[in-house]
């Protein structure tokens, strides 16, 4: 459809006093960039990766894999971008030697260790304003604390400050993490974790009603919001001296996704120390179990009985051998993962609720 003259000449004339871009059409736009999570179900079930130029949160009970999430986040990006560099807003104790094992390059992290709120959201708003870093993470969000809160003593009550700072933080944070709408500019993404609370006076059928600090506002800013469970723990059996716990398996959740349906749910099995009977070390996801579940999903793999294909190639009986092949064969694993997102990606793809746990 052609735009009426007056419509284009009133465009001209807008973006002439506000900027080029002010006003563009909606053809124009491009798609914002994904940031990949690392683990390919989570990617699925984000459309392809967390989306660029917005804000996100992480959020569950203590420990159940928030902060290992985001740190593999990291670490994934940063293999794919060897100039990738984070800001970490470290509230709670920034751990260098856990990040490593999980991958990170900590000398593209920058650490901002502090509990002053003030500091840190304006820290984080000209980082971002600066277009010099492709991430920005808050671990965590209920561990900052106002200065006026600081300031006053144990006995002084203080209702709703951090709240009403964290809405002022995303009216401010729109315009400093906007970017072109042609793609040029430096994408960034923005990382909250925060953690559930008793919701005290409220109401909810299913147990203890929950909810997350900082106040309803935020809720409206965040783009994403994923919760994180752990969904049960990975036991290795050593010979001679029983089994031994190496890690847990991460449920992830879409509690709210504007580009895409919300209450989806993967799994990953993260190993959080060495696991060599099972092959594994610490800080690992286990990439190829996620891609013979999403394979199969979306007939990539293909069953036949105690047989498994991809493509030309047989495998069988049992899938034993084919998990062995696809942990020796990068290239294989590559072809199979861009081929399950360019699978996800299209209109036509089944709801994926519960995949992951089928």
């Amino acid at each position: 459809m052609t735009l009426a003259p007056e419509a284009a000449a009133l465009i001209a004339k807008i973006n002439k006093e506000h900027g080029e871009g002010a006003i563009v059409a909606g053809t124009d736009m491009v798609l914002g960039a994904r940031f990949t999570t690392g683990s390919l179900g989570l990617d699925v079930i984000l459309g392809g990766g967390w989306p660029g130029n917005q804000w996100v949160e992480v959020i569950g009970k203590e420990s159940q894999g928030k902060t290992a999430i985001v740190l593999k986040t990291i670490a994934a990006n940063q293999r794919l971008n060897p100039a990738f560099v984070a800001l970490w807003i470290a509230a709670e104790h920034y751990d260098a030697d856990q990040a490593k094992a999980l991958g990170v390059d900590n000398s593209r992290v920058i650490v901002v260790p502090t509990q002053d709120m003030e500091f840190a959201y304006e820290t984080m708003l000209r980082f971002a304003e600066s277009k010099s870093v492709d991430a920005i993470v808050l671990d965590s969000y209920p561990a900052l604390i106002p200065s006026e809160e600081a300031e006053k003593t144990m006995e002084d009550a203080v209702v709703a400050l951090g709240a009403r700072l964290t809405g002022k933080f995303f009216r401010k944070a729109g315009a400093a993490t906007k970017r072109a709408m042609n793609g040029e500019e430096r994408p960034i993404l923005g990382i909250i974790i925060n953690q559930y609370r008793d919701q005290i006076g409220g109401f909810s059928p299913h147990g203890v009603p929950q909810t997350t600090p900082g106040g309803k506002a935020k809720n409206y800013f965040f783009y994403t919001r994923v919760e994180v469970k752990r969904d049960e723990f990975i036991d290795e059996s050593r010979p001679g001296k029983g089994k031994t716990r190496v890690g847990q398996v991460i449920k992830v959740r879409t509690i709210k996704h504007k580009a895409g349906p919300p209450q989806q749910v993967a799994t990953v099995d993260f190993f959080f120390r060495d696991a060599p009977v099972l092959g594994f070390s610490r800080g690992d996801y286990d990439t190829v179990k996620e891609l013979l579940t999403y394979g199969l999903l979306y007939d990539l793999i293909v069953r036949r009985g105690a047989y498994y294909t991809v493509g030309e190639r047989r495998w069988g009986p049992g899938k034993e051998k084919l998990l062995d092949d696809l942990r020796e064969d990068a290239e294989l694993q590559g072809q199979l993962r861009a081929d399950i997102l360019a699978a996800a990606a299209r209109p036509d793809h089944e709801n994926l609720k519960d995949t992951a746990d089928a």
